[in-house]
């Protein structure tokens, strides 16, 4: 079967893009100037791809999605931009991803796996990592980056530059200021941590050893009275040896630009 099979009469394609034979295109989609479409990847009907996108393989982009159009950064002056979408994501009705700025590294990524639902905002110069659920209306500002097994709930926003780091959850309707360290649920307006996320722990089959060490980890940080510093300095010498997981927490901590939700 051809493209020519695959893509509605009523789509409109720029001559530059560059799509792969099995792409289904639906009615009434726009394809702008220097897209690439890798094979495998359905476009529903009335999907906007604005222009300068990579889009992997295997993804399915519902209707009336914008992926891949100028940001919303008033410093933005028609500099040459990037979106890059990786393999295997889900992008539902709504959903709006803006390439990045000249000002940060000039691309905007998505990695693979994720599930962005209804009116998902990715904004320009973030990175987001792999197997990522975003809820409905959730909205990521600019410059962002998100690790990898996260989950944000419903209706929740994320100020810009902030740091959501892998396997942390955040509660729907929630106003996130400051970065999410590994593995930590956060909720509220402002957010602010309340535990551990042991039960996506336990869905990956993580051990109880393990569990019960970033537990462990958590309370020195959250609720001893330690300093951040100290808080480390004891994870280092009491976990660390024995559970290798505690590492991405501590590289969080020591990594963060904003300080970490309390």
């Amino acid at each position: 079967m051809s493209n020519k099979d695959l893509i509605h009469p009523t789509a409109i394609i720029d001559s530059s893009a560059v799509i792969a034979p099995d792409v289904e295109i639906g009615p009434y989609c726009i394809i702008g100037p220097e897209v690439t479409i890798g094979t495998g990847t359905k476009l529903h009907s009335h999907v906007v791809v604005g222009g300068y996108t990579r889009i992997g393989e295997h993804n399915e982009i519902f209707q009336f999605a914008s992926v891949g159009e100028v940001c919303q950064d008033l410093k933005f002056n028609g500099e040459i931009t990037w979106l890059e979408i990786g393999d295997h994501n889900a992008i539902r009705e709504h959903c709006s991803l803006h390439r990045g700025t000249i000002q940060d590294q000039g691309i905007t990524k998505l990695g693979s796996y994720n599930l962005l639902m209804v009116n998902t905002h990715i904004a320009h110069d973030c990175v987001v990592g792999d197997y990522n659920i975003f809820a409905n209306n959730v909205g990521v500002a600019g410059h962002v980056h998100v690790g990898s097994y996260v989950v944000v709930g419903g209706n929740s926003g994320i100020h810009q530059f902030c740091k959501i780091d892998s396997f942390s959850m955040i509660g729907g309707a929630s106003l996130i200021l400051k970065d999410v360290p590994a593995y930590v649920m956060v909720s509220g307006n402002p957010a602010h941590a309340f535990g551990m996320n042991v039960e996506g722990m336990r869905r990956k089959g993580w051990s109880k050893e393990v569990i019960q060490g970033l537990r462990q980890a958590f309370k020195l940080i959250y609720k001893t009275g330690l300093t951040t510093q100290q808080a480390l300095d004891k994870i280092k010498a009491e976990i660390l040896p024995e559970i290798d997981e505690v590492q991405l927490l501590i590289d969080s901590l020591e990594q963060s630009q904003r300080g970490i939700i309390r």
